[in-house]
């Protein structure tokens, strides 16, 4: 995890805190010197453009469009019937 803070640096500092935490930063959160929890950024989607995207699958495996369906066809039911 990342540095340890107090609870009261956690509320004098959040505008810093969260500055940091945007940068991606990890913190563990301590009240009278017990770690209480951590506070960690989320997770977000970034943007990738179509040119990487087409880089990254043109050096991709091919796929055989027939063992695929046959894979999938062993797994997965095409039944209409409702399930239990």
């Amino acid at each position: 995890m990342g540095p340890t803070i107090t609870q009261r640096e956690l509320r004098n500092g959040s505008g810093e805190i969260m500055r940091r935490l945007d940068e991606g930063e990890s913190f563990v959160v301590t009240r009278n010197g017990v770690p209480v929890g951590e506070l960690t950024p989320l997770r977000r989607l970034r943007f990738v453009s179509a040119t990487s995207v087409t880089e990254i699958f043109r050096t991709a495996p091919a796929v055989d469009a027939q063992k695929f369906r046959q894979d999938l066809d062993d797994v997965a039911s095409q039944e209409i019937a409702p399930r239990g």
